[in-house]
């Protein structure tokens, strides 16, 4: 079974954006097989002919954006396509009657045998086991090398059109020595190969990669979404941001270790999403208060500081943000996120492609909102 196929925007619909916006942005979320749905989303917006100003992504997401960003538009949904079907297999035949539970054994057993051959284009078991390696050896801090990943990405992706300018490209990753978040942006500096493994490297599955002098991690260690790191550089431009979350903090209470494992799992990697929003939420309305205030006040009356900021304030963009939160299937447990079966990927990327057309049937959830509005959030799950 292929993957959904790909239907390119019609001249009549390309390149669109809503009127008066002046960025569209893919944030992208880390989550290692469950990105897949990230290429549904992609899938969709081409549909819709969405013209894409800006991609940052964590992880699983960085990977996806840097396919995206490192692609002419006409072969970015291939360069997706292609990298899914490389890295994903089916290792167990459905040699059992179809059911949650028989799909749950062969999730898990899927899950079990990626943690033992690793992934084809992807990642390999390190040989000796770290366990089994001296200390300062290659081996020693990681149980895959990320070698087959390298040459992956080597193969679909254009560093030089990656850095062109075209699309802004952000990943996110974290210091290792320092314990800091760090944003690699392209608008200041080159992204390299090393930046994109980087940021998809989480311990203790794989190894840090060095950039310059300093080493790091995935960046879902302290943030796995990069959604701060576009709401502090707006630069003033009315923004519409499609937030794409691999992990939803909403669920049901657990009934099971099983399901304890993959409920902590979600909350761990869902909450800065949650409480990134929440806190630009509230200061967009502190802002919006003290713009309020400050146009009380005649100019004479204010210091060279406080007119700065009243004429900031004036130029505070409309920023509207639609979710799109990929949903627990019933038979999925703690493994979703390293359960690489084709099966799994093709209905992740049907899930995404689903809900993002879902989501821009809501037409007035596209339209910037009026001057004033603060930040909006939309969630197609949540009919709000």
């Amino acid at each position: 079974m292929d993957l959904p196929s790909h239907r390119p925007a019609t001249p009549q619909n390309a390149h669109w954006r809503p009127e008066g916006c002046r960025r569209v942005a893919l944030v992208l979320q880390g989550g290692g097989a469950l990105g897949a749905y990230q290429g549904g989303v992609h899938e969709a917006l081409v549909e819709a002919g969405m013209e894409l100003d800006w991609i940052a992504g964590v992880s699983i997401g960085a990977i996806n954006g840097a396919l995206i960003a490192g692609n002419p538009p006409g072969r970015r949904a291939e360069a997706l396509r292609l990298f899914w079907e490389r890295i994903t297999r089916d290792r167990i035949h459905d040699l059992l009657p179809d059911g949650d539970l028989t799909r749950q054994w062969r999730h898990e057993l899927s899950a079990l045998m990626t943690m033992a051959q690793g992934q084809p284009g992807f990642f390999a078991p390190n040989v000796p086991n770290p366990w089994f390696s001296l200390p300062g050896a290659r081996t020693a801090t990681a149980f895959y090398n990320n070698a087959p990943l390298r040459e992956t990405l080597r193969e679909l992706v254009d560093f030089d059109r990656l850095n062109d300018g075209s699309i802004r490209f952000s990943v996110g990753a974290v210091n290792v020595a320092t314990g800091n978040f760090a944003f690699f942006d392209s608008a200041r500096t080159r992204i390299t190969l090393d930046h994109v493994v980087a940021s998809g490297a989480l311990p203790p599955a794989l190894p840090m990669v060095r950039i310059g002098t300093e080493y790091f991690w995935d960046g879902g260690l302290v943030s796995n979404t990069p959604l701060q790191h576009l709401l502090e550089n707006l630069e003033g431009r009315n923004t519409l941001a499609f937030q794409v979350d691999l992990f939803s903090a909403s669920g049901r209470v657990p009934r099971s270790m099983p399901g304890v494992l993959s409920r902590e799992k979600d909350i761990r990697y869902s909450s800065r999403t949650r409480a990134v929003t929440n806190f630009y939420r509230r200061i967009r309305s502190l802002e919006i208060a003290l713009k309020q205030a400050l146009e009380q006040i005649p100019d004479e009356q204010l210091d060279e500081a406080q007119r700065r900021e009243k004429e900031r304030l004036r130029r505070l963009p409309e920023v509207v943000i639609l979710q799109l939160i990929y949903q627990q299937q019933a038979y999925e447990g703690q493994a979703k996120d390293y359960e690489f079966s084709a099966t799994a990927m093709r209905e992740h990327w049907a899930l995404g492609l689903e809900d993002t057309r879902a989501t821009l049937r809501h037409g007035q959830w596209l339209a910037m909102p009026p001057e004033g509005s603060g930040i909006q959030v939309h969630d197609v799950h949540r009919g709000e």
